[in-house]
Protein backbone atom coordinates (compact mmCIF):
# COMPACT_ATOMS: atom_id res chain seq x y z
CA UNK A 1 0.00 0.00 0.00
CA UNK A 2 1.95 3.11 -1.56
CA UNK A 3 0.59 6.48 -0.67
CA UNK A 4 1.73 9.69 -0.07
CA UNK A 5 2.38 11.24 3.19
CA UNK A 6 -0.22 14.48 2.51
CA UNK A 7 -2.68 11.83 1.70
CA UNK A 8 -1.69 10.12 4.92
CA UNK A 9 -2.63 13.46 6.63
CA UNK A 10 -5.86 14.02 4.71
CA UNK A 11 -7.21 10.60 5.31
CA UNK A 12 -5.96 10.73 9.18
CA UNK A 13 -7.80 14.19 9.30
CA UNK A 14 -11.19 12.76 7.94
CA UNK A 15 -11.32 9.81 10.85
CA UNK A 16 -10.02 12.45 13.69
CA UNK A 17 -12.94 14.58 12.88
CA UNK A 18 -15.28 12.00 12.18
CA UNK A 19 -14.94 11.04 15.99
CA UNK A 20 -14.88 14.72 17.04
CA UNK A 21 -17.72 16.09 15.27
CA UNK A 22 -19.28 12.81 13.40
CA UNK A 23 -19.97 13.94 9.81
CA UNK A 24 -17.22 15.47 7.96
CA UNK A 25 -17.20 17.75 5.26
CA UNK A 26 -14.23 19.95 2.96
CA UNK A 27 -14.97 22.70 4.86
CA UNK A 28 -14.07 21.02 8.37
CA UNK A 29 -10.92 19.90 6.71
CA UNK A 30 -10.22 23.18 5.74
CA UNK A 31 -10.55 24.43 9.25
CA UNK A 32 -8.42 21.48 10.74
CA UNK A 33 -5.50 21.76 8.31
CA UNK A 34 -5.42 25.32 7.51
CA UNK A 35 -5.42 24.76 3.92
CA UNK A 36 -7.28 26.84 1.45
CA UNK A 37 -10.29 25.36 0.19
CA UNK A 38 -8.77 24.39 -3.57
CA UNK A 39 -6.21 22.46 -2.50
CA UNK A 40 -8.88 20.70 -0.33
CA UNK A 41 -11.16 20.09 -3.07
CA UNK A 42 -8.02 19.00 -5.21
CA UNK A 43 -6.86 16.45 -2.51
CA UNK A 44 -10.63 14.95 -2.23
CA UNK A 45 -11.46 14.61 -6.03
CA UNK A 46 -7.96 12.57 -5.87
CA UNK A 47 -8.74 11.00 -3.04
CA UNK A 48 -11.94 9.36 -4.33
CA UNK A 49 -10.66 9.03 -7.90
CA UNK A 50 -8.36 6.50 -5.73
CA UNK A 51 -11.04 4.55 -3.88
CA UNK A 52 -10.28 6.19 -0.40
CA UNK A 53 -13.15 8.39 -0.03
CA UNK A 54 -16.64 9.02 -1.19
CA UNK A 55 -18.56 12.17 -1.11
CA UNK A 56 -22.45 11.98 -0.49
CA UNK A 57 -24.71 14.92 -2.48
CA UNK A 58 -24.52 16.81 0.25
CA UNK A 59 -21.13 16.81 0.37
CA UNK A 60 -20.49 14.76 3.35
CA UNK A 61 -17.07 12.58 3.12
CA UNK A 62 -17.20 9.05 4.38
CA UNK A 63 -13.83 6.81 4.78
CA UNK A 64 -14.15 3.57 2.17
CA UNK A 65 -11.82 0.32 3.60
CA UNK A 66 -8.88 1.04 2.57
CA UNK A 67 -9.03 4.82 3.40
CA UNK A 68 -10.37 3.63 6.68
CA UNK A 69 -7.40 1.04 7.11
CA UNK A 70 -4.68 3.46 6.25
CA UNK A 71 -6.42 6.67 8.64
CA UNK A 72 -6.65 4.13 11.63
CA UNK A 73 -3.04 2.72 11.18
CA UNK A 74 -1.61 6.81 10.64
CA UNK A 75 -3.57 7.57 13.51
CA UNK A 76 -2.75 4.89 15.64
CA UNK A 77 0.60 5.65 15.26
CA UNK A 78 0.86 9.43 16.08
CA UNK A 79 -0.93 8.43 19.47
CA UNK A 80 1.45 6.35 20.45
CA UNK A 81 4.28 8.17 19.29
CA UNK A 82 2.90 10.92 20.99
CA UNK A 83 2.55 9.24 24.16
CA UNK A 84 6.16 7.84 23.80
CA UNK A 85 7.50 11.30 23.09
CA UNK A 86 5.70 12.85 26.37
CA UNK A 87 6.54 10.25 28.40
CA UNK A 88 10.20 10.99 27.77
CA UNK A 89 9.90 14.25 28.93
CA UNK A 90 8.88 16.38 25.57
CA UNK A 91 6.02 18.82 25.80
CA UNK A 92 3.07 18.02 24.79
CA UNK A 93 2.45 20.22 21.90
CA UNK A 94 5.79 19.55 20.78
CA UNK A 95 5.28 15.91 21.13
CA UNK A 96 2.52 16.11 18.75
CA UNK A 97 3.67 18.20 16.22
CA UNK A 98 6.80 15.40 16.22
CA UNK A 99 4.58 12.48 16.74
CA UNK A 100 3.17 13.67 13.07
CA UNK A 101 6.36 13.83 11.39
CA UNK A 102 7.43 10.64 12.35
CA UNK A 103 4.46 8.55 11.70
CA UNK A 104 4.77 8.87 7.89
CA UNK A 105 8.09 7.96 7.97
CA UNK A 106 8.56 5.38 10.41
CA UNK A 107 9.44 1.59 9.19
CA UNK A 108 6.84 -1.59 10.17
CA UNK A 109 9.60 -2.80 12.49
CA UNK A 110 11.12 0.18 13.97
CA UNK A 111 7.04 1.10 15.19
CA UNK A 112 6.62 -2.24 15.99
CA UNK A 113 9.26 -2.08 18.52
CA UNK A 114 8.39 1.23 19.80
CA UNK A 115 4.69 -0.08 20.68
CA UNK A 116 6.12 -3.46 22.41
CA UNK A 117 8.75 -1.28 24.37
CA UNK A 118 6.35 0.98 25.43
CA UNK A 119 3.22 -1.70 26.47
CA UNK A 120 6.39 -3.79 28.57
CA UNK A 121 7.92 -0.53 30.19
CA UNK A 122 5.88 2.69 30.09
CA UNK A 123 2.80 2.06 30.28
CA UNK A 124 3.25 -0.33 33.63
CA UNK A 125 4.34 2.66 34.83
CA UNK A 126 1.17 4.61 34.44
CA UNK A 127 -0.84 1.80 36.06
Amino acid sequence: MNIHESAEDYLESILMLKEQIGEVRSIDIVNKMNYSKPSISIAMKKLRESGYIEMDDNGYITLLPPGLEIAQRIYQRHRLLEKVLIAIGVEPKKAEDEACKIEHDIDDDTYDKIRLFYEKNISEEKE
